[in-house]
C-alpha cells in the first residue's frame, strides 16, 4: 500500500525541485572542472571527461553533493516540506538540513524554536540550526519580520554553502499575495505573486505553489507530525490574517469555489507578462540614453508607458532607492516629469534619491 495521497503529492513536488537543483549543481561542477581542465596539460583531460560525464543522480562524495536547506517554522506547511525533503533527499544523494528562525515576537518563542530544531534533527536532517533575529519596525510588523527572516536565511545559506533553500508557501499563500497586490493598486509584477524560484542565483525554491494548504496539513496528519499553529496567523491585527480568515472566505461565498485556483493562475499569467515587459525595458534602456549615459526625456516619452515606467524604476533602484520601499506612486511622480512636464521641481524618493528634469535630461542621484 502506497503513502497517503497528500504525502505522495508533497513528496513529488519536492522530488521535482531536487531534480532541478541536482541538474543545476551538476552543470556548475562541470563548468568549474572545464575551466580548471583548460589550464592543465593534455594528460589531465581524461579525468575531466570522466567527471563531466557523471549523471547528476550518480552517487558523489559529501563535497560534491549539494546541500538543500528547508526553512521550517513548525507550522503544517513547513513541517510537511521538511518531511518530504527528509524522505526524498537521501534517494537522490542530496544533503538535507533545516533552519528555524526565532523572531522573538512571542513569549517562549525560543523554546518553540528549539522544539522545531529537535523535530528536524529527528528527521535526520543535518545541519540543523536555530537562528534568533531582531525584528525592526520598518514597513510594518509583517514586512519587518519577513526582512529579518530572509536575512537570516541568506546568511545561513552562505555559511553552509547551500545550493537551495526550500520555502513552504502554498497556492493559498499565492492567492493572498495577489489580493494584497490588488489592494495596493500594484502593477503586473506585484500581481505575479511569489516566484517558484527567486533570490540570488535562484536560491529560494517554493515546491508547494501548486498545492493547497489543506494538502500540507493532511500530509502532516497522515504522518503523525506535530505542528504549531502560529497565533499571529489568526490575529486580525495583521492584514494577511484578515484576508485569510475573512476576505478569501467572503469571496468564495460570493463567487463560488475556485477563487484560490483562479488567483494562482492570474499570478502565473501576470508573471509571464511581467517577465516579457522587463526584458523589453532592459533592451530599451540603452536606446533612451545620450552619449554620457543620461536618460533622454524625449526618447523616454516615445516608449510605451509600461516599458517607460520599468526603465524609470530600474534607474531609481540603481541610484540607491530601496526596491522594497519604491512604490508605484513614486514611479508615477517621476513619470510625470516626462509626460506632464510643467517646470515642476525635484522629486524626493526613498533612499534619499532625487529625480529632476534638467536640460531635457532626467537626472537621478542620491543626496
Amino acid at each position: 500500500m502506497g503513502p497517503h495521497p497528500a504525502v505522495a503529492a508533497i513528496r513529488l513536488a519536492v522530488r521535482r525541485v531536487l531534480h532541478d537543483v541536482l541538474t543545476e549543481h551538476s552543470e556548475r561542477v562541470a563548468r568549474s572542472v572545464s575551466h580548471a581542465a583548460s589550464a592543465r596539460s593534455c594528460a589531465s583531460r581524461p579525468a575531466f571527461a570522466a567527471s563531466a560525464a557523471r549523471s547528476p543522480l550518480d552517487p558523489a562524495s559529501d563535497s560534491e553533493r549539494p546541500l538543500v536547506l528547508v526553512a521550517c517554522s513548525g507550522g503544517a506547511d513547513s513541517m510537511a516540506l521538511a518531511s518530504a525533503l527528509a524522505f526524498e533527499a537521501p534517494k537522490l544523494s542530496v544533503r538535507a538540513g533545516g533552519i528555524t528562525v526565532d523572531h522573538g515576537l512571542q513569549d517562549g518563542s525560543d523554546l518553540r524554536a528549539a522544539e522545531v530544531a529537535a523535530r528536524l534533527t529527528a528527521m535526520r536532517l543535518d545541519p540543523v540550526e536555530t537562528i534568533a533575529v531582531r525584528v525592526g519596525r520598518g514597513g510594518g510588523p509583517e514586512a519587518a519580520a519577513r526582512d529579518a527572516r530572509y536575512a537570516a536565511l541568506d546568511d545561513a545559506a552562505e555559511r553552509y554553502g547551500a545550493a537551495a533553500v526550500l520555502l513552504g508557501h502554498t497556492r493559498d499563500d499565492q492567492a493572498e499575495t495577489v489580493l494584497l497586490g490588488l489592494a495596493r493598486g500594484s502593477g503586473t509584477r506585484s500581481l505575479s505573486g511569489m516566484a517558484a524560484v527567486s533570490g540570488a542565483a535562484g536560491r529560494y525554491r517554493r515546491p508547494f505553489l501548486q498545492l493547497d494548504r489543506q494538502t500540507a496539513r493532511k500530509a502532516c496528519m497522515a504522518q503523525a507530525l506535530p505542528v504549531w499553529d502560529d497565533p499571529h496567523n489568526a490575529d486580525p491585527a495583521y492584514t494577511r490574517s484578515r484576508l485569510r480568515h475573512e476576505g478569501l472566505p467572503a469571496l468564495e461565498k460570493a463567487l463560488g469555489k475556485g477563487v484560490v485556483e483562479a488567483l494562482a493562475r492570474t499570478a502565473q499569467l501576470s508573471r509571464d507578462d511581467a517577465d516579457a515587459l522587463d526584458t523589453w525595458a532592459a533592451d530599451a534602456d540603452a536606446t533612451v540614453r545620450d552619449e554620457a549615459g543620461r536618460l533622454d526625456c524625449a526618447k523616454l516619452y516615445g516608449l510605451p508607458p509600461a516599458v517607460r515606467r520599468r526603465v524609470l524604476r530600474r534607474a531609481l533602484i540603481e541610484a540607491g532607492a530601496p526596491a522594497g520601499s519604491l512604490f508605484a506612486r513614486h514611479v508615477e511622480e517621476v513619470d510625470r516629469l516626462i509626460t506632464g512636464w510643467r517646470g515642476q521641481g525635484a522629486i524626493n524618493l526613498p533612499g534619499r534619491v532625487e529625480a529632476r528634469r534638467q536640460g531635457g535630461r532626467l537626472v537621478i542621484r542620491q543626496g
